[in-house]
């Protein structure tokens, strides 16, 4: 019996591939060529399944052109590079890879939140430019992070990570918003309370972002919201480029009417408002927050696995869409 088709859109480990290749019909990228909308669906053809990273953009076009396709298992918790309700309707199962990479993203998030607040990169470009001829007190001078107020839009298992961060390491007031109330239990787990999004704005001294991209959540920090934050305050952005007005920051950021912003995603990337590249007041980093070896291996075996598990028994590990699963004959 011929094994099933399967496509790997970009380059992941050797070893994920070597395991895919047990079971399936396997064709990779390991140049990692830049496939074009058009290449892609070429290459998609007569396959029943895909590899994707969160770049490959899943719709109801490309799956009118390849109606052989059964599953898309996303390399990444986000998958906003999905249109579910399309896959659904076409019967196509999508996947992606939580919990994995909770962790490490939530590590991530907390270094670019030092980072700004003790504007490392701005004092490092200074130092290495050889500027730096002597010490004077106000020097770099940033904001503290132990004691300060942490808020969180998009407490998810992500931002519960960063809260426990917060709170334990460096005594932070942790407070967040987010769709729903979490329960007592967890909040006291993260020694979090609840506000409303306003108080959040206006009380956070750091500000991170967490939660997932959608319609609703498209400029849900814009000139508007950065009015209301503290002129002290600085804002990170780990969760998806959309969900902030980046023009709008980077006005706020030259006029100095927030402190500073980390900034690990963007509206359009990997291109970057040009206005962002020109402030020495924001770190900016190239979508790298889950970037360990360990977590990016154990985020392709995921979606390896749901790749296995659905098409090998009917049973994929973290489905999106279940209601495929019900609805096949």
């Amino acid at each position: 019996m011929s094994k099933l088709k399967v496509l790997v859109a970009r380059a992941v480990f050797p070893e994920v591939i070597a395991k895919l290749e047990q079971h399936f019909d396997v064709t990779s990228n390991p140049a990692d060529e830049p496939w074009s909308r058009a290449q892609l669906i070429g290459k998609m053809q007569g396959m029943t399944g895909v590899f994707t990273t969160g770049a490959e953009r899943i719709d109801k076009e490309l799956l009118a052109e390849c109606p052989q396709l059964k599953i898309c298992a996303n390399m990444a918790v986000g998958y906003n590079n999905f249109d579910v309700d399309a896959m659904t309707a076409q019967g196509v199962l999508a996947t992606n890879a939580p919990d994995v990479l909770t962790e490490t993203t939530a590590d991530f998030g907390f270094a670019l939140l030092m980072a700004t607040a003790r504007r490392m990169t701005e004092s490092e470009h200074y130092l290495r430019a050889g500027k730096w001829q002597r010490w004077s007190y106000d020097m770099f001078a940033g904001s503290d992070v132990h004691g300060a107020t942490l808020g969180i839009l998009g407490m998810g298992r992500i931002g519960q990570g960063i809260a426990r961060r917060g709170a334990y390491g460096f005594g932070m007031k942790v407070i967040y918003h987010n769709r729903s109330r979490l329960d007592a239990a967890t909040e006291g787990a993260c020694k979090a309370a609840y506000v409303s999004k306003e108080e959040l704005l206006k009380t956070s001294d750091h500000l991170v972002l967490v939660l997932p991209y959608s319609a609703s959540s498209h400029h849900a920090i814009g000139a508007a919201e950065i009015a209301q934050m503290k002129p002290s305050a600085n804002l990170i952005n780990i969760a998806r480029g959309g969900i902030v007005d980046d023009a709008a920051l980077a006005a706020a950021l030259r006029d100095r009417r927030i402190a500073g912003a980390g900034l690990d995603v963007f509206e359009g990337e990997p291109k970057v408002h040009p206005d962002l590249l020109t402030l020495p007041n924001v770190v900016l980093t190239p979508h790298i927050a889950s970037a360990t070896l360990p977590t990016r291996l154990a985020m392709a075996n995921l979606a390896a696995d749901n790749l296995i598990g659905f098409l090998t028994q009917g049973k994929p590990l973290t489905p999106l869409n279940p209601a495929v699963l019900t609805a096949r004959p």
